[in-house]
């Protein structure tokens, strides 16, 4: 289980992972070797997945942001398999969910503009059968953000989550 040591790592590493060892260190009270240790620990342990670099998509041409909803009349296993392999497959697509409830698959896509969305939706629709899809054009990010909130962290440690 995660202790506050790890939380307060965590949550610099969020902010900012190319953070020097001895910086993380120094600002959470260790020493470098063992707040080394415990980022290893968390690596090790599959909590720190990867580290990434976040671009800004205006400056490498994918500021169009487009939600889909797709609905499907096919469940089989085969069908599954050929779905999620098309859409795994499509750079634009940097999220992909299988959802309850009305809609069975959504998708994060972010491409330059409405030309390059329309190219994504036929080559889409060309590699597998879907029942229905529907398309919403991002007009403003009003909050984005890959760092994870980190109190629940703390619910399998006896601390009650909304106390800090």
């Amino acid at each position: 289980m995660l202790d506050e040591m790890d939380i307060k790592i965590l949550s610099i590493l969020q902010e900012d992972c190319t953070r020097p060892v001895a910086e993380i260190g120094k600002e959470v009270g260790l020493s470098t070797t063992p707040c080394w240790r415990r980022i290893q620990k968390l690596e090790e342990a599959g909590v720190i997945q990867r580290r990434a670099a976040i671009l800004d998509p205006l400056k490498v041409n994918a500021g169009v942001t487009v939600i889909v909803s797709i609905k499907t009349d096919q469940h089989s296993h085969a069908w599954l398999e050929r779905f999620h392999g098309a859409v795994t497959d499509f750079p634009e697509v940097v999220e992909f969910y299988r959802m309850s409830g009305e809609v069975d698959y959504m998708l994060r896509v972010v491409v330059p503009d409405i030309a390059a969305y329309d190219a994504f939706y036929k080559k889409l629709i060309a590699r597998i059968e879907v029942a229905k899809v529907s398309s919403a054009f991002a007009m403003e990010q009003i909050k984005y953000t890959t760092a994870l909130p980190l109190e629940f962290a703390r619910a399998g440690t006896g601390e009650r989550p909304d106390k800090a």
